[in-house]
């Protein structure tokens, strides 16, 4: 019935998308450079898994009072050490600064936690420790992960269309990546493996919505190949917008019910989640889309590829 009423729907998009891609392209640049600059000004609010150190999650015996917990372990002379709510106001998570000392200093630090908690924690969830060596590794992993991710996509784009699309998707892909990063840095979520997780999967979905646009795109070159650039990529975007649209809303919803409701664990990757699909929605249309204007593409290099492939 819904779904019947919507192609009922006597409305075709008619915007101008290309009109603005100047100030899409000035808007994402300044957005990159903030991210850029918020990265090496701020930092990104690494977490046990990059910077090493000791974790522990507690269950306590009831609501828990952090005030009182951090007193407890301020006392302890571990250094820096961070306390937060997990999910329940019973499940608590601390973060303590890796001790100086190989694993008997760790395991020291450990003991003198649990004996500090001794009448407050009902359960150990869980204990563990990363060193700094790990915590590097992991950092190099995650970043080489990070561009192998971005050169396949665009290798792909590259060889599934034209180089001309493959340039703009990688651009399109760098600047989501840049942004949220930016998002994580300005946010102080904590930047853990599950939050790079969230960056891979924001670069997977934002090119899922820059092949869809790509493909009609290139659909409509083949068609209208008299028709100037601006006016066959404004009447791709406009001709898959609902789709578009669509597609984002209804991801957005799910993942706003995760944010919601599924507690603290997955809350920075969820919030990441919701900031890229908005955010590789809008550079699908903004500068994927437009790039193209700037890369001199051409009806009849399409034209040129159907001949040789035939």
């Amino acid at each position: 019935m819904a779904l019947a009423l919507i192609r009922r729907v006597p409305i075709e998009p008619k915007f101008d998308f290309l009109r603005l891609r100047k100030a899409f392209l000035v808007f994402s640049t300044l957005l990159v450079l903030l991210s850029v600059g918020l990265f090496f000004g701020v930092g990104l609010n690494f977490g046990v898994d990059f910077r090493g150190g000791i974790m522990l999650d507690v269950q306590t015996k009831g609501p828990a009072d952090l005030s009182s917990v951090r007193s407890r372990l301020g006392g302890l002379g571990l250094g820096d050490v961070t306390v937060q709510t997990f999910g329940a106001d019973d499940n608590i998570l601390i973060n303590v600064e890796r001790q100086t000392g190989e694993e008997e200093a760790q395991a020291v630090a450990i003991a003198a936690i649990k004996a500090a908690l001794d009448d407050t924690a009902a359960r150990y969830n869980r204990v563990e420790f990363v060193g700094p060596k790990v915590g590097d590794e992991l950092k190099r992993a995650g970043v080489l992960a990070t561009v192998l991710a971005l050169l396949g996509i665009a290798v792909y784009i590259w060889f599934r269309f034209e180089w001309h699309f493959g340039l703009a998707a990688l651009v399109a892909l760098a600047h989501d990546v840049v942004a949220t990063v930016g998002f994580y840095a300005v946010t102080q979520i904590e930047f853990n493996l599950a939050t790079l997780a969230a960056v891979l999967t924001i670069a997977g979905y934002s090119i899922n919505d820059t092949v869809v646009l790509f493909d009609r795109v290139r659909e409509t070159l083949r068609k209208y190949k008299k028709l100037d650039l601006q006016a066959v990529l404004n009447m791709s975007i406009n001709r898959t917008l609902s789709r578009t649209l669509l597609t984002s809303v209804t991801t957005l919803l799910a993942l706003v019910a995760l944010f919601v409701f599924g507690g603290q664990v997955i809350r920075g990757f969820t919030s990441g989640l919701i900031w890229g699909v908005v955010i590789g929605t809008y550079s699908s249309i903004g500068i994927a889309v437009p790039l193209l204007v700037y890369t001199n593409l051409r009806s009849t290099m399409i034209a040129t590829e159907e001949e040789e492939q035939a």
